[in-house]
């Protein structure tokens, strides 16, 4: 299976696991795209469609599935929320109140958080730093 197909199955995965009863009111894109050191992931909207990326660099077996499993998680929180999405929006910022990691903690991602914050500690500079180039 190529990592476009994968990284699909994810996203249907995860949202039918942890949002199901968020609906799914317009196209949502998922992609692999950029290298970058601070960002995992990012939510947009291009027309009619909600395009969710993930760092591309995640998909070298040196990142854990939980990772890229998180970032998802957490772009699909902001759906969910009404960012860039065409739910109503629930919050003014994105990240107010720490919202995001509140929510995936309520619905069973607080351990995840917590295997996330280790690695990113104690990993992933080195990780990006082998295979930024």
């Amino acid at each position: 299976m190529g990592c476009k197909q994968w990284i699909e199955e994810r996203l249907e995965q995860i949202w039918n696991s942890l949002l199901p009863e968020v609906p799914k009111m317009n196209k949502v894109v998922i992609k692999f795209k950029g290298k970058s050191k601070h960002r995992f992931g990012h939510i947009t909207k291009k027309e009619e469609d909600t395009h969710i990326i993930v760092n591309s660099l995640f998909q070298n077996e040196l990142v854990p599935e939980y990772i890229i499993d998180v970032t998802i998680a957490h772009e699909l929180v902001h759906y969910m929320h009404g960012f860039f999405s065409p739910l109503p929006q629930l919050y003014k910022y994105p990240h107010q109140g720490n919202i995001v990691n509140k929510e995936l903690k309520k619905r069973g991602f607080k351990n995840l958080l917590k295997l996330e914050r280790k690695w990113i500690k104690n990993e992933w500079f080195k990780v990006h730093e082998t295979l930024k180039s």
